[in-house]
């Protein structure tokens, strides 16, 4: 397929899929009933079954169709999801189970069964895999790249979610734009405005120069927000601004600045929790997650793995036959992959310069405390954060030969930043 051309599109598979209903049984919305493979359900406008008791959180829970029955998440609600009595954040129910959500009881039970769009091919743009759910994601990676709605990525760690933005870039009508790329979570809180909007000259402190911001960098193209769950709450008021009006002024100017930008966000978390909990704007979060797309972890579809470990040898010049002993693969097929793709990425990246398997999971096993209880979430992940980027610094720190600028740019990362990170490592030159 052209890409961008949507006059040739690879033709689609039909799947069988599964659905859920969800009916109120008592409650000031009684009767009201909901039906789909992802059912949510709250006070918010954008769920499917909107309820109108006081009791129930914006995004209270979700519910979905499986093989083993009805999958019931509780997505971070305030007052909980009850289940004869007792409170549950995820749940296999059987069909015709009752839950409670503040004064409202619904009962659960499967919809009828339907069929969904599949990609016929196994690649598409940076995509791969053989797997239902993936084929799934790129037909609608594939069909969402034609439109210019806003987009709301999310998944695990390592899944590949820039890797669908690109897509859906390369893949549409702006695909001769640029592709602006602005991690939200590696950089400073006070940086984040400047670097999305720009700034003036003398508009701060140490601004002794005008610096474009990504918006204007994207303009006629796309602008990728990774990890938009780490925006601070102050500069979110600012983006929800500029996307509706699509213009917006530089830190420390006068003039509107217009853009024609579409935005693609992701993140690792469940946005909607943290709508709950009042650290992201429900209005950005709507307007931001105008389609929203999932990516399935690696766990989820360990088909791929022979795929991709087949992938990412070649790219590398290689034979996979060659290189990974059906003792290896074995391995690789049952392990977990906490780190996802990536993960695996770098388990293949370890078995080529060692002529051998690393051991899988080390670095990502959370740290059990002096009396055997996990650590607290916050702790686990900067201990894992942290061992991940010293072990991604030095390797590319020894490819680069110690040169900080092109290691800068063959991590796509700011030079300013790396230099803090190197540092931080006791990795920076003499």
């Amino acid at each position: 397929m052209t890409q961008g051309d949507s006059t040739h599109r690879t033709p689609l598979a039909a799947w069988p899929t599964r659905t859920a209903t969800v009916v109120v049984l008592e409650g000031a919305d009684a009767g009201k009933e909901a039906s789909g493979e992802r059912v949510g359900v709250g006070t918010a406008d954008d769920n499917a079954l909107v309820l109108s008791d006081r009791a129930v959180s914006r995004y209270h829970l979700e519910v979905g169709a499986s093989e083993q029955g009805l999958r019931v998440s509780d997505v971070g609600s305030m007052n909980g999801t009850l289940f004869s009595g007792a409170r549950i954040e995820r749940a296999i129910l059987p069909p015709g189970a009752v839950v409670r959500i503040g004064g409202t009881t619904l009962r659960v039970g499967e919809g009828a069964a339907t069929t969904a769009p599949m990609f016929a091919a196994e690649h598409f743009g940076g995509l791969v895999g053989r797997s239902p759910t993936m084929r799934r994601l790129m037909a609608d990676v594939e069909r969402v790249a034609q439109s210019t709605a806003s987009v709301l990525v999310h998944g695990e760690s390592g899944v590949g979610k820039e890797l669908v933005a690109r897509a859906l870039h390369d893949y549409g009508p702006r695909k001769g734009g640029p592709f602006e790329i602005v991690d939200c979570g590696a950089i400073v809180p006070t940086l984040v405005a400047s670097e999305l909007f720009g700034h003036e000259r003398g508009a701060f402190t140490g601004a002794d120069r005008t610096h474009v911001g990504a918006f204007e960098r994207a303009s006629g193209g796309t602008l990728f927000l990774d990890e938009i769950g780490e925006l601070p709450i102050g500069v979110q008021a600012n983006l929800l601004g500029a996307l509706e009006r699509r213009r917006f002024r530089r830190l420390g100017g006068r003039d509107d600045i217009v853009v024609d930008v579409r935005v693609v966000s992701a993140t690792n978390r469940d946005l909607r929790a943290t709508v709950n909990e009042g650290h992201f704007r429900h209005d950005l979060y709507y307007r931001i997650g105008t389609i929203a797309l999932a990516v399935p972890a690696l766990r989820e579809r360990l088909e791929d793995v022979p795929l991709l470990v087949e992938h990412f040898v070649h790219e590398l010049g290689h034979a996979s036959d060659e290189i990974v002993t059906p003792e290896m693969m074995l391995s690789l097929r049952t392990h977990h992959w906490p780190g996802n793709v990536r993960e695996l990425r770098n388990a293949v990246d370890a078995i080529l310069a060692m002529g051998r398997l690393p051991q899988l999971g080390a670095a990502t096993a959370p740290a059990p405390t002096q009396s055997g209880t996990l650590q607290k979430y916050r702790v686990a992940r900067e201990a894992v954060l942290a061992q991940f980027e010293k072990a991604y610094l030095t390797s590319l720190v020894e490819r680069c030969e110690g040169n900080v600028s092109r290691a800068a740019r063959e991590a796509a990362m700011d030079r300013s930043y790396l230099i803090q990170l190197l540092a931080r490592h006791g990795l920076g030159r003499e």
